[in-house]
Formats: structure tokens, C-alpha cells, sequence
């Protein structure tokens, strides 16, 4: 089980920096900067409640300039597969309690946290990529799981 959220999030890497360059190359519309901006910051807060530490203390919604986005992703990869590699089949299982911005207490399982988290991009990505259409982008990169295993 492992392995394969480590692939999911190796995938994750490389369709955020597919998007991030089409989102470069289209003058950075300000919505799908944000929205960029939004997932990375949410899968830092996710980390750090799965690694049982405090929250990052950053908004939901950072204000984070394209040009830095690239360091992040690239971070937050390294973060998550680290976390990954140290953990095994048994600790996905865990349950991981935590708050949310209202200061809400929640549970679930860390195999759940993280399909979460990987479906949280796919949704987002998408919203990018409707953003960059809206803004005349013709072609979108090919970002889906199959194409990526493929490639």
C-alpha cells in the first residue's frame, strides 16, 4: 500500500509541474495562481497533521507568486515521500486526529488522508486548467494518471 501512494504522489509532482508550466507560459492568471497556490499550501497543512506537528500557522489561500511555486512542489514532494518512505502498511492505517481552520476536531486514517489529499489536486488542477482556458489557452498538458504511467 506503501508504494502505491508513493507512485500517487509522484504523480501528484509531475502534474503540478505540467500545469505550473502551462500556467507560466499563459501570464499567470491570477485565479490559477491562486488555486495553485491553495493546493500547495493544503499539502503542507496536511503533512503536518499527519506528522502529528503543529499547523504551518500560513492561510488556507496564501498569496504565493508563481515564480516560487516550482520550489515549492518540489518541496512538498520531497516532504511527503520522505514521510511515505518512513512509514509502512501498518502505520497507513492509523488514525490521525486533527483540526481544521474552524478549530473543528476530526479523525480518519492516514490511507484516507492522503486519497484525499491526491484527489484535492486532481480537483484543483482542474479548476486551473478551466482558468487557463477562460484565459486562452488552447492547450492544456496531458496530465491524467494513465498518461503519466504511461510515460
Amino acid at each position: 500500500m506503501k508504494n502505491y501512494f508513493v507512485k500517487l504522489f509522484k504523480y501528484d509532482r509531475f502534474a503540478n509541474l505540467q500545469m505550473l508550466d502551462c500556467l507560466t507560459a499563459a501570464n499567470q492568471p491570477l485565479k490559477a495562481v491562486q488555486l495553485m497556490a491553495h493546493l500547495l499550501a493544503a499539502q503542507q497543512i496536511w503533512l503536518k497533521r499527519c506528522k502529528k506537528l503543529p499547523a504551518p500557522g500560513g492561510p488556507v489561500w496564501p498569496d504565493w507568486p508563481a515564480s516560487e511555486l516550482k520550489a515549492i512542489i518540489e518541496n512538498n514532494h520531497a516532504e511527503w515521500i520522505s514521510f511515505l518512505e518512513q512509514s509502512d502498511d501498518v502505520d497507513l492505517k492509523n488514525l490521525v486526529t486533527y483540526q481544521n481552520s474552524k478549530v473543528d476536531t476530526f479523525e480518519n486514517s492516514l490511507t484516507d488522508i492522503l486519497a484525499h489529499l491526491i484527489n484535492h489536486g486532481t480537483h484543483h488542477r482542474a479548476q486551473i486548467g478551466q482558468q487557463l482556458k477562460l484565459n486562452g489557452v488552447e492547450q492544456l498538458p496531458v496530465s491524467d494518471y494513465i498518461h503519466y504511467l504511461r510515460s
